[in-house]
């Protein structure tokens, strides 16, 4: 359908939905709120009734408010995402005979009457930060409900995870049901996951909404290119949403985070380099490529056994052909660094004599139509059962079943296929989930099945070893973040793929998961070196850092292309090798950012709006994938053809990380980007610790910390943090965290006291200061002259003893 065309039909159907609504609400089976009947005040805030709904919302904090519209008064739907109960205070409630309004510290509530309408205000100054359409609201389509909402002049719309169009989804149709995507495009959607929370930005204010219903959901940010209304809504459920009213980016996604939880620190060998195939097709060519990565001394700490490693595809079984002794195995890689990570599905095969099917038909742990025959679908073992991670009960048995790895000392899964994904794609929404007495229907639950399979693989491993597990997870609802890292999925050897993956990560982070990672190199395809050499530049940065490619040759020896880094040529090769022991080097620096979101639900990859919210060049498509590692590291990638690039640096003074040249920001900028040298800047005033680099994340280091500090006319300071790397027990203190600042005016930096009980690794602090001019050839430190050096890169550095205590470094 021509473009013109089609704007013109859903401007008609949307113009035809506006009659309908107001002369033919019951011919057409469309319902609004109705009538406004009566208010009461309820625990942290009002109950709203109406002649065709029930309305309350609820104060969660000062800034996060829970709307929730029901028809019927049913039992309140399972919430697979928010953990936190509300804790808002209410105050001011009054009653016109137009509006009720309340408020919290920071928001201004108000519903309007006649017709019944939610808006959000900021209390200090009365802005409207957003509220529904004043033509459509809130209304119903049969069992569809959608929220109609007012769309701002200029308004930007951020968020909403896995996709892959641009940053900014103004002009945008987006739907949420999970779907194996492989080979996605730039238009592909719906894509692997759903994430159903946005955030707008407009006139220099923030807000953002969760709309937490599982159903299928679609989010209209281009209804009939109107430019006077958005919409969100579900095809099932009901209009269940969070409004999020703080005062930046930052703030929003934190309250989103403490709302949905925010995840554990990984294992630290899950920040490594991770290197996977699908498939390794033995013992043997397993144990090879862990070898020729130590010859070569590429870093790397993971390696996978994808499905080919089980007998004829059965979930919980090795080919004892091919892989005749797991455990040797096992230790053999532990030996020189490496951990192994296999591959979980969640359908089982149909065989009497599998043991996992057995229990699991004895158990009721499979799917089922309402008759309570078993669903079967067809997947790479064959007719198979799909397990209902939906019942606990089912989940408490898929934990047990893992000690089958864990007692093998396999602590790291990639929970595939569990959108779930079946090799015939159409799967009836009449298959029931959940123990008999409460059975969920699977388009009810459809977008939560991976969330669930990943939750009961992160548990069963923690509560068996009491280590941190290596958890992947292919599909997801919001959530995940608690339970497991993801990927973007199967994509192919382009640039085209490698930049959109970029944005794919960068949405992602955007909402809560912060653990994110993309195949360098393509998963289908044979990258040239110069693309994978550009990639693996790029991939240095990314939370999770993974090679995964397709390949099921049986030997070795007949690779049709290899994306083992070691495979390549000897330019290229030793390339690929600087990137990857440039990320182990990082690794202080990126620890410390993980930590960040742990604890405060801080994005570890911050597309740009995230920091520079109100500048609108953050906000073209030419500069959308540029990002900020941590809070001081500037990433602008670039395609494997190019030589140069156009790029925007936003406001402030920067650096170029290779050359050190200094770079004022806020303006388009001209920069060369060799295919040695990706344009990578360093805030002015960053502070970036980081280490010898080391060929895997347990191997003991040379015991310095190299801190670098880097030029500025700012105050700043950067959190270091530290824990065994392995273990919960930082959740009981065993941690070591430090704050590190400097203050130009006083011209002093200082490494305050240590917090928690773990000693640190590093028994010596390198300090090498960038771009400081006039520099006298010696610092006070505690009060004691240290010497400087030049290490001849026109760098001065000095080396002070570690301490637990204060360190106050004084230049002259």
């Amino acid at each position: 359908m021509h473009l013109h065309l089609k704007k013109f039909f859903i401007a008609f159907i949307s113009l035809s939905l506006v009659i309908c609504v107001n002369k033919s609400q019951a011919q057409q089976g469309i319902e609004q709120l109705g009538n406004y009947l009566s208010f009461k005040k309820i625990s942290n805030g009002v109950s709203v009734t109406t002649t065709n709904a029930s309305i309350n919302v609820i104060a969660y904090s000062s800034n996060i408010i829970r709307v929730r519209v029901q028809k019927d008064n049913n039992k309140e739907e399972m919430s697979y995402a928010v953990i936190s109960e509300p804790k808002g205070n209410i105050s001011e409630l009054n009653e016109t005979d137009t509006t009720i309004t309340f408020s919290t510290d920071s928001l201004l509530v108000q519903v309007e009457k006649k017709p019944l309408r939610i808006n959000f205000y900021k209390k200090n100054n009365n802005q409207l930060l957003s509220g529904d359409d004043e033509t459509l609201g809130i209304l119903w389509a049969g069992t569809e409900v959608t929220d109609y909402r007012k769309l701002f002049k200029d308004e930007k719309i951020i968020g909403l995870g896995q996709k892959t169009g641009d940053i900014n989804h103004i002009g945008q149709v987006l739907v949420n049901y999970n779907v194996d995507a492989a080979g996605f495009r730039p238009d592909t959607d719906p894509l692997y996951s759903t994430m159903p929370f946005y955030m707008g930005i407009h006139d220099s204010l923030t807000y953002g909404i969760f709309f937490d219903n599982t159903y299928k959901s679609t989010f209209d940010f281009n209804l009939a290119g109107t430019g006077q209304y958005y919409s969100f809504g579900a095809e099932g459920g009901e209009m269940n949403y969070y409004f999020f009213g703080a005062s930046s980016i930052a703030g929003i996604i934190s309250d989103y985070t403490t709302l949905t939880g925010r995840m554990t620190m990984p294992p630290m060998w899950g920040l490594g380099y991770i290197q996977s195939r699908y498939s390794y097709m033995s013992e043997t060519s397993l144990l090879n490529v862990a070898n020729k990565f130590r010859q070569t001394h590429i870093p790397c700490d993971g390696i996978f056994c994808d499905i080919d490693y089980m007998d004829h595809f059965k979930v919980f079984t090795w080919n004892r052909d091919s892989f005749p002794d797991t455990k040797g195995m096992v230790d053999s890689l532990k030996k020189i660094g490496f951990h192994l990570y296999v591959i979980l599905d969640p359908a089982l095969k149909i065989e009497k004599g599998y043991t996992l099917y057995d229990e699991g038909v004895a158990g009721n742990h499979f799917a089922r139509y309402p008759n309570g025959k078993l669903f079967t679908g067809s997947v790479w073992a064959g007719a198979s059962h799909l397990t209902d991670f939906i019942n606990p009960d089912t989940r408490k048995w898929w934990e047990d079943n893992l000690k089958f790895y864990t007692n093998d000392g396999i602590t790291g899964f990639l929970n595939d296929m569990d959108e779930p994904s079946f090799l015939v794609k159409i799967t009836p929404n009449a298959i029931q989930f959940g123990d008999k007495k409460n059975s969920l229907a699977y388009k009810q639950v459809h977008n939560v099945f991976g969330l669930q399979m990943a939750r009961s693989t992160y548990e069963g491993v923690k509560d068996q070893t009491g280590l941190r597990p290596f958890n992947i997870s292919r599909s997801a609802y919001s959530g995940i973040q608690r339970y497991a890292s993801m990927w973007t999925g199967d994509n192919q050897a382009t640039d085209m793929h490698m930049m959109m993956d970029i944005r794919m990560c960068l949405s992602m982070n955007l909402t809560g998961l912060s653990y994110v990672g993309m195949n360098v190199g393509g998963f289908v395809g044979n990258p040239t070196p110069q693309l994978m050499e550009r990639w693996m530049q790029i991939g240095a940065y990314m939370p999770l850092f993974i090679n995964h490619y397709i390949n099921r040759s049986n030997a070795d020896e007949i690779n049709l292309q290899p994306h083992e880094p070691y495979a390549f040529d000897a330019p290229v090769r030793d390339e690929l090798r600087k990137s990857i022991r440039y990320r182990y080097a990082l690794l202080p620096y990126l620890y410390s950012a993980f930590y960040q979101a742990s604890k405060n639900g801080i994005p570890i990859l911050k597309a740009l709006p995230y920091s520079y919210s109100f500048d609108k060049m953050v906000y073209e498509t030419k500069y959308q994938e540029e990002f900020l590692c941590g809070d001081d590291i500037l990433v602008a990638p670039v395609v494997s053809t190019a030589d140069s690039a156009q790029i925007y640096l936003p406001e402030g003074l920067w650096y170029r990380n290779s050359t050190e040249e200094a770079m004022e920001g806020g303006k388009e900028i001209n920069v060369a980007a060799p295919m040695n040298d990706l344009p990578v800047f360093i805030k002015a005033g960053a502070i970036i610790p980081i280490q010898t680099p080391v060929e895997y994340t347990s191997q003991k280091g040379d015991g310095i910390l190299e801190l670098n500090i880097w030029f500025g006319k700012t105050k700043n300071n950067f959190t270091y943090y530290e824990d065994d790397g392995s273990t919960f027990k930082y959740q009981d203190g065993s941690y070591y965290t430090r704050n590190i600042s400097w203050d130009p005016e006083e011209k002093v930096i200082t490494l305050n006291k240590k917090e928690g009980n773990f000693v640190s690794k590093f028994q010596q602090v390198k300090l090498i200061f960038h771009k400081f001019s006039g520099l006298k050839n010696y610092i006070m430190v505690n009060g004691k002259k240290v010497t400087l050096t030049d290490n001849n890169n026109n760098k001065e550095e000095a080396m002070i003893n570690n301490s637990d205590g204060i360190i106050s470094i004084k230049l002259n």
